[in-house]
């Protein structure tokens, strides 16, 4: 059972906060445990070491920090941009 969930908008020189490269999540778990996953293109959540990369010094993306709702914002965008339907 996941403790905490981090959302994290991905930017990077081709993107922006408004309409950022994707979205990355990273899942905390009380048993001390994380797993950070990216949703891809696929429509599906799946593991990354995306974020680890930028910690280590990999500037090629910035990840920001953003609310739940926001991050569901992207995703929504992400699947419209794949399926060519509109998410409202």
């Amino acid at each position: 059972m996941p403790d905490r969930v981090t959302y994290y908008a991905i930017v990077n020189e081709l993107s922006s906060m408004e309409r950022p490269k994707g979205v990355f999540r990273r899942t905390y778990f009380e048993s001390g445990g994380k797993r950070d996953e990216a949703f891809t293109t696929d429509l599906v959540w799946e593991r990354s070491a995306s974020l680890v990369s930028a910690e280590r010094g990999d500037l090629l993306n910035e990840f920001i920090e953003i609310t739940e709702d926001e991050a569901n914002q992207i995703v929504e965008r992400i699947r419209a941009r794949v399926t060519g339907t509109s998410s409202t």
